[in-house]
C-alpha cells in the first residue's frame, strides 16, 4: 500500500464513526461531506451525524436486539454510542439523544482532531486511488450514485422513509397527556395523548383520507416503503385496527392521575388508544410524536393531528417529511469485511449497504474505518464473528440471497442459533446476550495478544 491517507465520504453516522477509528489508528483521513454546499432532501442541518427521522437509537437493555448492539460497539470504543450515552435524554426504556447537541459536539469534535481533514464539498466519482470508504447513506446524490452504479453494474433499490413531526412542549396541553412509560419501564419519559373509542375513530377517518405530498415523477414508480418505517396514514388505511396494534396501542400505560389501571376495578379507565411523545431535547421543550413518520401534506399534518386529545393547539417546528432512500445489492458485491469483491481498497457501510437503524449504520461506519486503517497499516482486515450482533448484521448482508435482498435491522433472528432450545423468549434472548459478549470479548483479546490490536 503506497497511500499513507483514507478517504471517507459521508459524514453520517457511518462517516463519523469510520473517520473517528482511522484517526485513533494514527492514520490520516480525509472526511468529505457536501452538505451545505449541497443540500439533501431529508436533512435540516450542516452538522455532522445529523439524525434524521428520530432521536432514538433503540432499546437500551443488552437482551434486546439493538441495546446489545450498543453495548457490543460500547466495547469496541464507538464515538457515536459515547456520545449518545453522554448525550441522552429520557425515553423510557430505550437509548435516545438530544440531537442538536449530539450533531454539534461530533461535529467540533471531529474538526478538531488534527488527523481529520474535514472538506465541505461533494464527490461526485468513487476515487479511484488508494483505500476509500463510502458511507454516503440512503440519499447518496444522484452523481456519485449513477457512479457507483456503473462501478457495481446493479441496479440500486429503493425503499421510502418518513420522519415524525416535533411539537413544541410548552403547546401541548398538560391537563389532558399523562407522562409515563410503558409498564413503567425505566423512568416516566413519554407523554402520552389517551383517546377515547370515539375520539379515535374520528380521528383514524380523517388520516386514513388526508390528502398526501405527492411524489416526483421518479419516485413514483415502483414506489415501496420500508415495512419497519412505514407513514402513519399508511397504516391507518391498512384498517381500523391497524394503529392500536401499532403504534397507538394502549397496553401497559397508566394514567396515576385517574388511580391505578392494573387494578381490575379500574380496567375500564383504560384509553380505547394513546399516541406518545417522546423528549427530543435535555429540557424538554421538545417532543417527537413517536410512530408518526408521514407523507401528509403539511396542512394536513397540523389539520389532522391536532385532533389529537393534547395537541389541539399544538406548535410544530418540524412537520413530518418522506424521502426516497437507496441500497446497493450487498450480498452480490461486499464481502463480511465491508469491503467490495472487485476491489478491495474500497470499502462501503451504513444504510447504503442496506443496514437498518442508527445504531447498525455505526457498527458499520466502526468495521469499514477499523478495516481501511488496517490496510493502510498493511495488517489483515477484520470479519467479527457471526455469533455477535455486528458480525451476523454484516454476515447477514454479505451472504443473504442477492434476489430477495431488503434492509435488515439488528434482530435474533440472524444470529446462530443456541445449543439447545430455550422456550422463555427473554431468557433465550440473555443467552443471546451473553454468548455475543463473551465471544466479542474473546475475539478481542486473540487479537490484542496475537499482536492484531482492535482499533479502540
Amino acid at each position: 500500500m503506497t497511500t499513507t491517507k483514507v478517504t471517507v465520504i459521508g459524514a453520517g453516522l457511518a462517516g463519523v464513526e469510520a473517520a473517528w477509528q482511522i484517526a485513533q489508528a494514527g492514520v490520516a483521513v480525509d472526511l468529505y461531506e457536501m452538505r451545505p454546499v449541497r443540500a439533501s432532501p431529508a436533512h435540516h442541518t450542516a452538522e455532522l451525524a445529523e439524525l434524521v427521522c428520530s432521536n432514538s437509537f433503540g432499546a437500551m437493555a443488552s437482551d434486546r436486539a439493538a441495546g446489545l448492539l450498543h453495548e457490543e460497539l460500547r466495547r469496541l470504543g464507538s464515538i457515536i454510542i459515547s456520545t449518545a450515552d453522554r448525550h441522552s435524554v429520557p425515553a423510557g426504556g430505550a437509548l435516545a439523544v438530544d440531537r442538536g447537541v449530539f450533531s454539534s459536539q461530533l461535529t467540533t469534535t471531529l474538526a478538531n482532531h488534527p488527523l481529520i481533514n474535514l472538506k465541505r464539498e461533494e464527490i461526485t466519482e468513487i476515487p479511484t486511488d488508494g483505500v476509500v470508504v463510502l458511507a454516503t447513506g440512503p440519499l447518496t446524490s444522484p452523481q456519485l450514485a449513477s457512479d457507483l452504479q456503473r462501478f457495481t453494474g446493479m441496479e440500486y433499490f429503493s425503499f421510502f422513509d418518513a420522519a415524525s413531526p416535533i411539537v413544541v412542549g410548552e403547546s401541548i396541553n398538560q391537563e389532558i397527556v399523562f407522562l409515563a412509560s410503558r409498564y413503567d419501564k425505566g423512568e416516566s419519559a413519554y407523554l402520552n395523548c389517551p383517546m377515547n373509542k370515539e375520539q379515535y375513530l374520528h380521528f383514524w377517518q380523517e388520516l386514513a383520507h388526508a390528502e398526501q405530498a405527492e411524489l416526483k415523477d421518479f419516485e413514483r414508480e415502483n414506489a415501496k416503503f420500508f415495512e419497519g418505517c412505514l407513514p402513519i396514514e399508511e397504516l391507518a388505511k391498512r384498517g381500523e385496527d391497524t394503529m392500536r396494534y401499532g403504534p397507538l396501542k394502549p397496553v401497559g400505560l397508566f394514567d396515576s392521575r385517574l388511580g391505578d389501571f392494573r387494578d381490575p376495578v379500574n380496567k375500564s379507565k383504560r384509553p380505547y388508544a394513546v399516541v406518545q411523545l417522546r423528549q427530543e431535547d435535555k429540557a424538554g421543550e421538545l417532543w417527537n410524536m413517536v410512530g408518526f413518520q408521514t407523507n401528509l401534506k403539511w396542512g394536513e399534518q397540523k389539520r389532522v393531528f391536532s385532533l389529537i386529545p393534547g395537541l389541539e393547539k399544538a406548535e410544530f417546528v418540524r412537520m413530518g417529511v418522506m424521502h426516497r432512500n437507496t441500497f446497493i445489492n450487498s450480498p452480490g458485491l461486499l464481502h463480511p469485511t465491508l469491503q467490495f469483491q472487485s476491489r478491495e481498497t474500497l470499502l462501503a457501510a451504513g444504510q447504503l449497504v442496506g443496514t437498518e437503524g442508527y445504531t447498525a449504520a455505526t457498527a458499520g461506519g466502526w468495521l469499514a474505518g477499523t478495516n481501511a486503517a488496517r490496510l493502510i497499516l498493511g495488517k489483515e482486515p477484520l470479519i467479527i464473528p457471526n455469533t455477535t450482533m455486528m458480525g451476523a448484521l454484516f454476515d447477514f448482508i454479505s451472504s443473504a440471497s442477492p434476489k430477495h435482498f431488503q434492509p435488515m435491522p439488528p434482530n435474533f433472528g440472524i444470529l446462530p442459533q443456541l445449543p439447545s432450545k430455550i422456550r422463555n423468549k427473554r431468557e433465550r434472548y440473555g443467552q443471546y446476550r451473553d454468548r455475543s459478549l463473551t465471544d466479542l470479548d474473546t475475539w478481542q483479546t486473540k487479537l490484542l495478544t496475537s499482536a492484531l490490536t482492535v482499533v479502540t
